[in-house]
């Protein structure tokens, strides 16, 4: 298993955009990164995943356009650039490691081995 601390989050106002980034303590190259998030009353869902090499990538539905992950293998670093971000799009948000083999990608929180303590970001109206 890897450490993952999360950062980036914080307060915007609708419209904007915040950048989220995953650091790793160890050796994250071969293996999916993803991203969930967790809002106020709901349940964590799945927001975007990077495959090893960023060679594919899968984004919920209501993110998609607006969202993109991406990975720096050499940094052990994934990011979330979240653009025309919507009041909707308030959450914590967590970066989690793949416990699956690395040819295959999930979106299932029990198919990760890892998680961050997530980062808060807010959108105001």
């Amino acid at each position: 298993q890897v450490q993952l601390v999360e950062s980036g989050g914080g307060l915007v106002q609708a419209g904007g955009s915040l950048r989220l980034s995953c650091a790793a303590s160890g050796r994250t190259a071969s293996i999916t990164m993803n991203w969930f998030r967790q809002a106020p009353g709901k349940e964590r869902e799945f927001v975007a995943l990077v495959s090893w090499n960023g060679g594919t990538t899968d984004y919920l539905d209501s993110v998609k356009g607006r969202f993109t992950i991406s990975r720096d293998n050499a940094e052990n670093t994934v990011y979330l650039q979240m653009n025309s971000l919507k009041t909707e799009d308030t959450a914590v948000y967590y970066c989690a490691a793949s416990g699956i083999p690395w040819f295959r990608t999930s979106r299932l929180a029990r198919d990760m081995n890892s998680w961050g303590k997530g980062t808060l970001g807010t959108v105001s109206a």
